[in-house]
């Protein structure tokens, strides 16, 4: 990784044209079609695909290099893609494994195919070991999905849902079901998206509700059966480690730029009081200070245990903790830097027309993904002290 250069994937002229477009992605509440139009036409949707696929062949620690640049651009559209990048990179880590279940996710994201993220479930803090959606087995061998998902990123245009449900009714039941539904289901009347996304923040992912009436995933799309819980499966592991390291790389990046627009800001103004810039002010240099302290130790931190997973590194029962982790630690640093720009450019940054305006709002969905700060703080607890005794 030490000659891979991200602004060969991502040059400085195409996050121009993405930021450019952000502010008015996150006033209109729209979705960011031409970023991905601009995003597919550089490759990005298969950077994490083999080369002898037709993908770019870059590793995940590459790639969190990508995400954390294009974060800094656009916080929402790096958000978005995530989700289909999630799948890639899941596929990723299987295939490194020697196993090639995913295959079709590989192929499918050359061929422009975008593959959503379909988990999360109100009120389901189960996550990854439980689903309240109904997998119901087909006499082909694919299955009917009913139920209700959340925050379904890449609404307008994903073309494969990747998803889970409970399957109840087979005699080796309750099985947890993972598998992919195509679009096609929506115009089958089985699949339904709703126009709710209105949120605080992070407006242009536009993650809508998603309902789930049969929907029929065919039989060479069903990629697991698993017992319910915790499992040690490749996919779950694949599914946790992918995820939470690409989520902790765009609000690093998210960091990344606010501390960039608040030395911009401290050294364009100057002090009516003294006349020097407030880059000569003790106070904004040790708050500045402050941001660079915090946020440095994350790129080499993330760059670490992504290279941990890329070459199948042992970290047996702290694994979960260790991602866990650095997603929380990637949220919670984001969130303090972006805090602290927001002193150092003054008021100005308040107008909702300000690019650190925007952050702020951006940064605060961090807290929301999946590892919450009460599931971080209760994984770590368990591989340190073990589990909590009934």
């Amino acid at each position: 990784m030490s000659d891979f250069d991200p602004a060969g994937i991502l040059p400085d002229d195409l996050l121009d044209r993405i930021r450019e477009r952000a502010a008015a992605h996150d006033r209109e509440n729209t979705f960011p079609h031409d970023d991905l139009t601009d995003l597919r036409a550089a490759g990005y949707l298969s950077v994490l695909v083999p080369s002898a696929l037709g993908g770019a062949g870059l590793s995940l620690a590459e790639v969190s290099l990508l995400q954390q640049r294009l974060a800094g651009a656009a916080p929402a559209t790096a958000l978005a893609i995530n989700m289909h990048l999630v799948w890639t990179g899941v596929a990723k880590v299987l295939a490194d494994r020697g196993i090639d279940d995913l295959r079709f996710v590989q192929t499918g994201a050359v061929a422009g195919e975008v593959f959503a993220f379909g988990i999360s479930e109100a009120g389901n803090d189960l996550v990854l070991l439980g689903s309240d959606t109904d997998a119901v087995p087909q006499p082909d061998g694919g299955y009917g999905f009913t139920g209700t998902k959340i925050f379904t990123s890449l609404s307008p245009v994903w073309t494969q849902l990747g998803l889970h449900g409970l399957d109840t009714t087979s005699p080796d039941g309750p099985r947890m079901v993972y598998a992919f539904v195509p679009r096609a289901e929506e115009a089958a009347g089985r699949l339904s998206v709703k126009d709710d996304w209105d949120t605080l923040g992070m407006r242009g992912t536009q993650s809508r509700t998603t309902r789930l009436d049969g929907a029929l995933a065919p039989a060479d799309r069903i990629v697991r059966r698993l017992a319910p819980g915790p499992n040690p499966d490749p996919l779950v592991f694949g599914i946790f480690s992918v995820f939470e390291i690409l989520l902790a790389s765009v609000y690093t990046g998210i960091a990344r730029r606010a501390l960039e627009l608040a030395v911009q800001t401290a050294t364009a103004r100057a002090s009516k009081k003294t006349g020097l810039p407030y880059s000569q002010d003790p106070d904004i240099r040790w708050r500045i200070a402050e941001m660079a302290l915090v946020y440095d130790a994350l790129p080499p931190e993330l760059a670490s245990i992504s290279r941990d997973v890329d070459e199948s590194a042992d970290h047996g029962a702290q694994w979960f903790a260790l991602l866990s982790g650095v997603k929380h630690r990637a949220v919670t640093m984001a969130k303090r830097v972006v805090d602290e720009a927001m002193l150092v450019a003054g008021g100005a940054s308040y107008f909702s027309s300000a690019e650190l305006s925007r952050l702020y709002r951006d940064v605060l969905a961090g807290q929301f993904h999946p590892s919450d700060p009460e599931s971080a703080h209760a994984t770590v607890a368990a591989a340190w002290l073990g589990p909590l005794q009934p």
